[in-house]
């Protein structure tokens, strides 16, 4: 059974949320104020909905409690409207509220009210942005939890015709290779790594490690 996303405000980052999950086969309820942002948004989820979230009555009837997910997208544009609407789908029941956020207090607000998880997109893509930027050979870097990250790295020439074995980057680097992507006619597999293969130029890694363990290798690669 798909799971069920309530998104609220269809801004930029909502917009695309809501597109993305149904289009990964999510079963999504868009919501906004906006009548053209409804339009825009109609054919591509299973429902959407022209109302105020703001108006309690009319958010208990899309029944919040009984959604797997209800985001709380609402634009910077809009702070006062964003804590509003995390409250009342608190109040309701709603069982995993996601609010963006703009900023430190505001968050910290959203949490307050009842945000399970707050977002912020923009310093999110920012970080990630830095990351890749100031991190040789480093396309993306991703949380997992307590200090661990996921890190894919593109593996450098130092690499190319080396297996993992010889490489031992566990031993050296306290890193582990959960899997290797390599683009073979166009299609990209990824597969758990076999320690005696050779890598190839173009091969992505991921990997799993301390942050300070990706970046010690990223320098000495």
């Amino acid at each position: 059974m798909s799971k069920q996303t309530v998104v609220i405000g269809l801004g930029q980052f909502g917009m695309a949320l809501a597109r993305a999950l149904a289009k990964n086969g999510g079963e999504v309820l868009a919501v906004d104020v906006n009548p053209a942002h409804i339009h825009d948004i109609a054919s591509h989820v299973a429902d959407a909905v022209l109302m105020d979230a703001m108006d309690e009555e009319a958010l208990a009837a899309l029944a919040p409690a009984t959604r797997d997910t209800c985001v709380c997208a609402i634009g910077d544009d809009n702070r006062e409207g964003s804590i509003i609407v995390t409250a009342l789908l608190k109040q309701l029941g709603a069982k995993h509220i996601v609010a963006r956020a703009t900023d430190d207090l505001h968050a910290r607000i959203l949490k307050l009210v009842g945000a399970d998880e707050v977002i912020n997109p923009e310093r999110s893509y920012g970080e990630r942005l830095a990351v890749r930027l100031a991190w040789r050979n480093v396309l993306n870097v991703m949380p997992l939890g307590g200090d661990l990250v996921l890190t894919e790295l593109v593996a450098p020439e130092s690499f190319w015709g080396r297996t993992l074995a010889e490489l031992a980057l566990p031993k050296r680097f306290l890193v582990t290779v959960s899997a290797v992507r390599r683009e073979r006619q166009s299609v990209v597999h990824a597969s758990i790594p076999d320690p005696q293969e050779p890598l190839q130029q173009g091969d992505i890694l991921m990997l799993v490690s301390t942050e300070a363990a990706a970046r010690k290798l990223t320098e000495r690669s």
